[in-house]
């Protein structure tokens, strides 16, 4: 577990928070830079318990949580590669709810997560994140995370393509 300001903290996600995990996706969702749109994902608590056992299960993956004493305010998942020749790499993916970005979340839930993918001998992190989101593009890039490539027209949000950039970040 890793403290972040008085009363929060960053630790494994477990079945008795998935209502609230949904909730922060639900709203994360709603900002419109996220893989799904808004109200497009239909995902089942059981769903949802059964990938946090399942990642949490795995030594190199991990799901993970940010929470105060309000209750959970933003989620990371670490998924590792299984193929010999990639099992040193993971893919994340990450939500912080509205209320709670710009105070620290997203940081405290990469630097965790960093330090844990160390422990574990993960040596590539990787993601993609919306061309025109700023506020996360900076926070990754703040992490030591790099642009490495451009995936044109990878998604159709409002009627226009949009591009995504791949990042990753080697420890």
């Amino acid at each position: 577990m890793n403290t972040i300001g008085e009363k929060s903290l960053i630790r494994k996600a477990n079945e008795s928070d998935t209502s609230q995990i949904l909730a922060v996706m639900k709203d994360a969702e709603q900002s419109g830079f996220m893989l799904f749109a808004p109200d497009e994902r239909n995902m089942a608590p059981a769903s949802l318990s059964k990938l946090i056992n399942s990642l949490n299960q795995r030594p190199t993956s991990g799901f993970f949580i940010a929470e105060h004493e309000d209750g959970i305010l933003g989620y990371l998942l670490l998924k590792a590669e299984t193929l010999s020749r990639t099992s040193h790499r993971a893919q994340i993916a990450v939500g912080v709810h509205s209320k709670s970005r710009g105070k620290g979340i997203g940081t405290a839930l990469f630097d965790y997560m960093i330090q844990w993918a160390k422990q574990a001998q993960l040596h590539r992190l990787e993601l993609t994140v919306i061309e025109h989101n700023e506020q996360a593009i900076h926070l990754y890039k703040k992490m030591g995370f790099e642009v490495e490539g451009v995936k044109r027209n990878s998604l159709l949000v409002d009627g226009q393509y949009v591009n995504e950039l791949y990042m990753s970040k080697l420890l």
